[in-house]
């Protein structure tokens, strides 16, 4: 991160939202303002197939305090924030959609609350303007965060940071990206104000159920041993229920003669614990192909350098060792 300079940077990860940005960047403005301090915009442009990389070139031409970056390819919203934390300066920094369906006008509110004393507060929203499966997925990851994390509340992508928390988060320099996990793992001086949540007037969400199923499971496996305890306790009751099975039957077969047969019995007994054995060889293959891809040190997220920016690029790639840009 660089030297503090401003109180506010706002990162904003962005893929394709051009229908959004221009109405975003007004009420972010106007916001801002109104608090009488130093600000910057940081947009994160994901590698959009629309017209979202051009609005935010213009926005940069025409405000010095905009700065935007592009993603070479799509490397997701967990990685594109990750870059925006790494550009900013500010001593607070607010994280956001573009979809607008996080209000900017709700930013006062999360700034009073961390000036409590916090090191990052969530916008909670008390209801979500989302449909069911989008609900449905929401839910599902905030148990799972619950549950690996052991605490209490809900995390959001709506949330500011202190500066000197960001940091931390930012030596995490591997995959599988989970910046709410991070951030659990670095604090517990953590806290959430109920906002508004809008409805999405254009586009589509990026998170399908079946993306934030994978994210949950990245999550779970990534920063939690629980799948593989889990393995461990039920591969031990198995092994426990068929040790006893068989002494019930050797006690049958000695005391009361009873002969022992069942092929069928015997075939469905294979059969089912085949299958547990090749579930958890399973889970156990995830976490070695995440080892795997973590020795391999891909970066999390390469942006794209623009000709007449390379120059003054060059001091900054030096103190970023670990993040490689295309020159």
């Amino acid at each position: 991160m660089k030297k503090n300079h401003l109180e506010y940077s706002i990162v904003i990860p962005v893929f394709n939202a051009e229908k959004n940005l221009e109405e975003l960047a007004i009420r972010l403005k106007k916001v801002l303002d109104r608090l009488n301090e130093s600000y910057e915009l940081i947009f994160i442009d994901d590698n959009s197939s629309d017209r979202s990389w051009e609005i935010l070139r213009s926005f940069r031409d025409k405000d010095i305090r905009i700065k935007c970056f592009q993603m070479m390819r799509n490397f997701g919203q967990q990685n594109a924030t990750m870059c925006g934390l790494r550009q900013a300066r500010g001593r607070f920094i607010i994280t956001m959609d573009d979809d607008l369906q996080h209000p900017p006008e709700e930013i006062p509110a999360l700034i009073a609350e961390i000036k409590q004393g916090y090191d990052v507060v969530f916008g909670v929203p008390s209801s979500k303007k989302s449909r069911l499966h989008r609900r449905l997925g929401s839910w599902l990851t905030m148990k799972f965060y619950s549950w690996t994390f052991r605490i209490k509340g809900k995390g959001s992508a709506f949330r500011i940071i202190r500066s000197e928390l960001a940091k931390q988060v930012l030596s995490y320099d591997l995959n599988y990206t989970y910046i709410n996990g991070l951030i659990a793992w670095y604090t517990t001086r953590i806290s959430q104000v109920t906002v508004s949540h809008q409805s999405r007037v254009h586009g589509k969400s990026g998170y399908t159920l079946s993306r934030l199923f994978a994210l949950s499971f990245n999550m779970i496996t990534n920063f939690s041993l629980l799948p593989l305890q889990i393995a461990t306790m039920a591969g031990f009751l198995f092994a426990l229920l068929g040790f006893l099975i068989g002494i019930f039957f050797i006690v049958k077969k000695l005391a009361f003669g009873t002969p022992v047969s069942g092929f069928t019995a015997i075939i469905a007994s294979i059969s089912f614990f085949s299958g547990m054995i090749l579930l958890f060889l399973g889970i156990i293959g995830e976490y070695l192909g995440r080892i795997h891809q973590n020795i391999s040190r891909k970066p999390q997220y390469i942006t794209r350098q623009e000709p007449e920016k390379e120059k003054n690029e060059k001091t900054e790639l030096k103190e970023r060792d670990s993040y490689k840009c295309r020159q």
